[in-house]
């Protein structure tokens, strides 16, 4: 089978059934880069702190990355093309049909089980990064306990999460947080 190609079905499914957004995609990434040489889960941890901190989705800025490493520039457009390719689809049929089935019961229930399917799915992808992030669990073999933990990478996540929550600076912009958090990176050498 061509790169070409399972880039393109990759891509489709993980836009055909990532529902949720950007983070909803993170389980079908994370299963990439187990079955094929295009990512590791470093480079997925990695992809998403640049793709958070960057302009545009997350998800099409994993897929281009992705795309890029296996196949060059085709390989970017490839699969940036076949992440949003499902949606648009899905949109254009929902549009068709939404004005007639709006008030069924059947598709609020749907809906219904979706919105905590990818609550699920998101969550599970962030315990995936929060493990990858903090977590050295190659070390726990080789060393101690403290090898296997980062403090530094928990103590920035904690600060963040702490900052994050603080109610005068939710009004902040969230880049302020993002360049805090590399500042403290570079100074504390994590």
């Amino acid at each position: 089978m061509s790169i070409y190609f399972t880039l393109f079905w990759e891509f489709f499914k993980t836009g055909l059934f990532a529902i949720g957004g950007g983070m909803a995609t993170l389980p079908f990434l994370s299963s990439m880069a187990e079955r094929f040489p295009w990512l590791t889960q470093e480079q997925l941890a990695n992809m998403i702190a640049v793709s958070e901190s960057t302009p545009g989705p997350l998800g099409i800025n994993c897929a281009t990355y992705a795309g890029y490493n296996a196949a060059g520039v085709p390989g970017a457009i490839i699969a940036s093309v076949s992440e949003v390719l499902p949606s648009y689809i899905i949109i254009l049929i929902i549009s068709k049909m939404l004005r007639r089935f709006s008030q069924s019961k059947y598709v609020a229930s749907a809906f219904g089980g979706l919105r905590p399917a990818a609550t699920g799915l998101i969550a599970a992808a962030a315990w995936g990064v929060i493990s990858i992030v903090l977590f050295n669990f190659s070390a726990f073999a080789s060393g101690g306990i403290a090898a296997v933990f980062n403090i530094g990478a928990a103590a920035v996540f904690a600060l963040m999460m702490v900052l994050t929550n603080i109610k005068p600076l939710k009004k902040l912009h969230p880049l302020y947080f993002i360049a805090f958090a590399a500042v403290l990176g570079i100074v504390f050498e994590l």
